[in-house]
């Protein structure tokens, strides 16, 4: 079953106008009140949004039903403060107005909607968290090497139970539709961050069938948040957690309070903003920083490009800069693109992901994403080493050269799209998925990484020396290897979302290669086994589930839990398969209309992004993604060993 190690390029993508829109919090005055939808709002909607809100799925933009399933407050940052700025500003007050009632149908106000919170706080005495409980999940990858890997101890739950679950609760929440961070855990506290709200909250999960909130913070500003939650304790002995916006504002929280330490904004671009969790360190707190110049610099109004990404360490008391790794050097003007206007290069190299720290070497491991504009940066689609204590490059690998993507150019532009290159391989084939350092039986450290290409790498950590490489297809700009990877007892596990198609000199037989669950070899990249996902429209799903019949591939990071793989699906399923031979032990479908224990009715939809996690005898899954034409969902669901 072994594939094509050749690491070839791919001509042709799809092709975006508007990629990783994200939205959440804050109305305008003049949506107080929510206007009633109106004849105005839909032709605004009809000449301003439905050519990519209408087409979702090629254009990577949310569609028309996750937009009528957000709060108002949402799509007015989004159309005033986020990546809609410059299509909102084309619109009046009055225009914005009726557009937002249109979509929205008069929904409730964020301060409405937010009742069931207060409704479900813990009472007065049972409010304080408890520090010194285990840290189950501590960032990203649960700890430090990003392994993503928890005993039964850690996560109170054995492969048996694992094999026979049920569902104890779901929270739903108003307003959401993308689901898209983890929870840190200590203990029987559960920090979980939603976008969606502006809002992290302190959840107990003492009682496994009734949880209450010990805490929330609501982050001002109304913008949405973006990263996964972080835990650690700071050298004073403070335990804090760490989580970043849209806004590329950082924040750092008294975990046991959820009052700011700090927040500071650590955007140096137009387009700059925060994906990856940050790490919290005794000494330091590590952000990586990313940027969405790829979904803008399509139309001829942007100045393209000059936007890279970088990862900055923090001091945990006071949030100053300590020091700041660039991918690559400022852009300069290279030439001008044919309307007197300048085109910059280099740039790109974002960091979607949330780094592994590696303290015996001192180093730092992380990938990055493509070029937006020439000359191609070496550090674009590169796996990257940095020292943790200076920030300094160790080494560099690039996996995919000349891929230079902006979307909607594709590879072959017209000459009036004055901000696209020809020279480009154009497959936006990011490492988007957090690199891990391994600790294999045998007493060696390996870094593995995968990337949207499918392609799965091992790489000797003081180095960059390349061990092996596995193409598991040829992936994606929405995988491959999309948002993670998993490791334990010497195995690798790799989902795979998109298997790709044929390349010069590298086949992609789909009788092979298939969208689903690949164990590898941690030694030598050799496939042990693969799960294969399949379309599931029986019955009513093709209502639930639009896209069955092409969302159907693995792509939100999984978990191994004693023994055990847990794993969702683009379709909404969530799968738990042995870890040694890939057989299906649990499979449940996520994608169902719940009653929340908030008393609020919710949704399921497509599992991605970071999505599963485990503690204290709970598996904890998010369930809706309304991003790239998939099905949005509001639901923070727990499931429990069954009889």
């Amino acid at each position: 079953m072994r594939v094509s190690r050749i690491g070839v390029v791919r001509v042709g993508a799809i092709a975006a106008a508007m990629a990783l829109w994200s939205f959440a919090g804050g109305a305008s005055a003049q949506m107080a009140g929510g206007p009633s939808p109106d004849a105005g709002g839909e032709a605004t909607y009809k000449s301003h949004c439905a050519a990519c809100h209408d087409n979702a799925e090629a254009s990577r933009a949310p569609s028309k039903a996750t937009l009528n399933a957000m709060r108002p407050e949402a799509i007015d940052f989004a159309l005033t403060q986020g990546k809609m700025k410059a299509m909102g500003a084309s619109l009046s007050d009055a225009q914005r107005a009726q557009l937002i009632a249109y979509l929205t149908g008069g929904a409730t106000t964020a301060a409405a909607s937010d009742d069931w919170a207060g409704k479900m706080m813990c009472a007065a005495g049972h409010r304080a968290i408890d520090l010194h409980a285990p840290v189950t999940v501590a960032d990203f990858g649960y700890d430090l090497s990003n392994t993503r890997a928890l005993t039964a101890r850690q996560a109170g739950l054995t492969k048996a139970q694992l094999s026979h679950l049920q569902l104890a609760w779901a929270i739903a929440i108003p307003g959401g539709t993308t689901m898209r961070a983890q929870p840190a855990i200590v203990g029987k506290t559960v920090f979980l961050p939603v976008a969606d709200v502006s809002t992290v909250y302190a959840f107990d999960v003492s009682d496994p069938v009734k949880p209450c909130i010990k805490w929330l913070y609501k982050a001002p500003g109304g913008s949405p948040l973006r990263s996964s939650a972080a835990y650690g304790v700071t050298a004073a002995g403070r335990g804090v957690v760490a989580f970043s916006g849209f806004d590329t504002t950082v924040y750092l929280l008294d975990a046991k309070t959820g009052q700011p330490i700090w927040t500071k904004k650590v955007g140096s671009y137009k387009f700059s903003m925060t994906t990856g969790t940050p790490v919290v360190l005794k000494d330091r707190i590590i952000v990586p920083v990313s940027q969405f110049e790829i979904s803008v610099a399509g139309d001829n109004k942007q100045v393209c490009c000059n936007n890279h990404g970088y990862v900055l360490s923090l001091d945990p008391k006071t949030g100053d800069q300590q020091w700041r790794y660039d991918t690559m050097p400022d852009a300069q003007a290279l030439h001008d693109r044919g309307d007197g206007k300048m085109l910059y290069g280099p740039s790109g190299a974002p960091i979607w992901s949330s780094p592994a720290i590696d303290e015996k070497r001192g180093l730092i491991y992380f990938g990055t994403g493509e070029s937006n504009s020439p000359p191609v940066h070496a550090n674009t689609d590169a796996m990257i080493a940095i020292g943790l204590k200076d920030g300094k490059q160790v080494w560099s690998r690039q996996g995919t050269d000349k891929d230079i993507y902006v979307s909607g150019c594709g590879p072959h532009p017209k000459p009036t799209q004055l901000n696209c290159v020809t020279d480009t391989v154009y497959r936006d084939v990011d490492f988007g998925a957090s690199f891990i350092l391994g600790h294999l039986q045998r007493g060696v450290d390996v870094v593995y990484a995968g990337q949207k290409s499918g392609a799965v790498w091992a790489l000797q950590p003081d180095t960059g020396r390349l061990l092996w490489r596995n193409d598991l297809g040829t992936g994606s700009p929405l995988g491959g290897v999309h948002w993670g990877i998993a490791f334990a007892d010497d195995t690798v596990y790799a989902p795979i979302s998109q298997i790709g198609r044929n390349l010069p000199g590298q086949t992609v037989d789909p009788a092979v290669v298939k969208s689903g669950m690949y164990a590898l070899d941690a030694s030598t990249g050799q496939i042990k086994w693969m799960f294969a996902t399949t379309a599931d429209c029986a019955g009513d799903r093709p209502q639930r589930m639009p896209a069955c019949k092409r969302n159907y591939g693995l792509s939100t990071a999984p978990a191994v839990i004693d023994g055990a793989v847990v794993e969702g699906g683009l379709d909404g399923y969530l799968y738990v398969l042995d870890a040694k031979t890939g057989a299906q032990l649990w499979k449940f479908d996520t994608a169902i209309a719940y009653q929340g224990i908030n008393g609020v009715a919710g949704k399921g939809g497509a599992i991605d992004a970071a999505s599963i996690t485990a503690g204290d005898g709970l598996l904890f899954v998010n369930s809706g993604y309304g991003m790239f034409g998939q099905v949005p969902g509001n639901v923070f669901l727990a499931f429990k060993p069954g009889k």
